[in-house]
């Protein structure tokens, strides 16, 4: 049996309430079990109890042995001595607060519905599959799987709003610099996003802003700071390639560029088909830069899809059109739909939904959330499997949504923070002692 386990039987009292007392037999009623808490201090503050004929105000502590206690050096901390009752399922020891006075325990052992204990078991002991609880599906309704894939959706998309407010934060609140940063890291594409947002570091868009109107300086930059500009046996009679290199020669010495700039071995191409490959991304994204100067306003105000594969469509510079690497040449295709989605994904949804947080406007975050709503589902393994089970996947919000769920709850077996999890642990049933689990408390 897990801890957590424990916490979810004391947030819904799923445990037998007769002659409730303490471990030194002082009668418990409980008025408010708290809220559950999983950053540093007691695990439900907010708790009210009766313990005997006096009313308690603070927090309620779970642990599976009362001598956890000190084993997590709660006996010297004073945020734990807001603790009115110690929770566990087995009182082995005594425990005091800071200044020495004894904390009340509640011992759960016996009190447990033995069918509950078991179902839980039985899900998170499940062989590892896409879900853990994939037989038992049929007795979860439509409603609930929709409505734990959208909660699991949300999630997902503020955690990702989370690290654009770090970065916005780190960039000294300059929301166009947040842009570039999050842009140039996501035209990686996972394989090459890491050398790419250290590019944005070694090329500030300081620097950018004061080019961005010449192309020829913008690319110099661009592929001088990413290291693509070396003579080498390919490039050596590259007219556009020597050209570039003698503008970022200049460039590099103006700015005292040099330091930060990238090494051509630390971008990767293995298993990447040419159109994936990082100059090509970087062509793509240099094109980008020269024909939207201001992209922070229209990422920020684009009404729809059309509008943004509109905005992704600038076209790259020519040379970057006919070669895949520097002084390779081959016939590129442009930034394809598919890549276009993944940007207004991963780029634009949380952008604006971190935007719309900074700001307090809480129709930008729903009609960036929608964005989603309008790209065609991601087909992945993962995305399949759930499918396959009977979750909704018509559009790249039921994708999102589904990653997100096995991510952050099927594949860590967090059954009972799962909406679905919970419902198939507190499902009403006969249970061995001839007992009825208990429906859930309001």
């Amino acid at each position: 049996m897990s801890e957590d386990f424990l916490h979810y039987v004391w947030q819904h009292q799923y445990f037998d309430k007769t002659d409730l007392r303490t471990s030194g037999g002082e009668e418990i009623t409980v008025l408010k079990p708290g809220f559950r808490h999983e950053d540093a201090g007691p695990d439900f503050p907010g708790a009210r109890l009766r313990l005997g004929e006096v009313e308690w105000n603070g927090a309620v502590e779970i642990h599976l042995r009362a001598s956890d206690w000190a084993r997590h050096h709660h006996q010297v901390d004073p945020k734990y001595d807001q603790v009115i009752l110690h929770v566990v399922l087995t009182d082995d020891v005594p425990v005091r607060r800071t200044n020495g006075t004894p904390v009340p325990a509640l011992a759960l052992g016996t009190r447990l519905l033995p069918g509950l204990l078991a179902r839980y078991e039985a899900l998170v002991e499940a062989p590892a599959v896409a879900l853990p609880c994939a037989p038992l599906l049929s007795q979860v309704s439509d409603l609930t799987k929709i409505m734990m894939s959208e909660r699991a959706l949300l999630e997902r998309v503020e955690r990702k709003a989370d690290a654009i407010m770090a970065l916005h934060e780190h960039l000294a609140q300059d929301w166009e610099a947040t842009a570039w940063h999050a842009l140039a890291a996501a035209f990686g594409f996972q394989k090459n996003s890491e050398p790419l947002a250290r590019l944005a570091k070694a090329l500030p868009l300081a620097v950018l802003r004061r080019h961005r109107h010449d192309q020829r300086q913008l690319e110099a930059l661009l592929f001088g700071q990413a290291g693509f500009l070396a003579e080498n046996e390919e490039t050596a009679a590259d007219d556009y390639i020597s050209d570039l290199r003698k503008e970022h020669e200049f460039l590099r010495h103006k700015y005292g560029l040099g330091a930060a700039a990238l090494a051509v071995h630390e971008w990767n191409y293995l298993r990447l088909r040419p159109a994936n490959f990082p100059p090509v991304r970087l062509g793509q994204l240099a094109g980008l830069l020269f024909a939207r100067p201001a992209f922070f306003e229209a990422l920020l105000t684009a009404r729809d899809v059309a509008a943004l594969t509109a905005f992704f469509r600038a076209p790259a510079p020519a040379y970057w059109r006919t070669h895949y690497r520097p002084g390779r040449p081959g016939k590129v295709p442009a930034l394809g739909l598919s890549s276009i989605h993944l940007l207004i994904t991963n780029v634009v949804v949380p952008l604006r939904v971190a935007y719309a947080r900074h700001t307090g406007e809480g129709t930008l975050v729903e009609s960036s959330v929608a964005l989603l709503a309008e790209l065609p589902a991601e087909h992945n393994q993962y995305t399949d499997r759930y499918a396959g089970l009977g979750f909704s996947h018509r559009s790249a919000a039921d994708s999102q949504g589904l990653l997100a769920l096995h991510q952050g709850y099927c594949q860590p077996r967090r059954c009972l923070h799962c909406a679905i999890g919970s419902q198939l642990v507190r499902q009403p049933r006969l249970l061995p002692t001839g007992r009825s689990l208990p429906p859930p408390t309001p």
